[in-house]
């Protein structure tokens, strides 16, 4: 009984160990692939847009993302202090 045991340890790690060899490679097949568009396009009109950023305008959408970095995510303007 314990001479089984001591071989189905060894066995279930092998199989294990071969089990993780098997995955598939995964590429990208040219004719399944969906080509996203540029982010400034948009997905159109929608209530959560920023009322100075016009779909498919680069200039705009590159301008409010400097005044995003600047204002909005930017603690040190936020809260009024100076940076180190």
């Amino acid at each position: 009984m314990m001479r089984r045991f001591t071989l189905v340890i060894p066995l279930s790690a092998a199989l294990l160990a071969l089990a993780a060899c098997g995955e598939k490679p995964q590429e990208m097949n040219a004719a399944g692939v969906k080509q996203d568009s540029a982010p400034y396009h948009g997905v159109g009109a929608s209530q959560y847009a920023n009322t100075g950023w016009k779909a498919g305008d680069r200039t705009s959408w590159e301008q409010q993302l400097k005044t995003r970095a600047q204002y909005g995510q930017n603690d040190y303007t936020r809260m009024g202090g100076t940076q180190p």
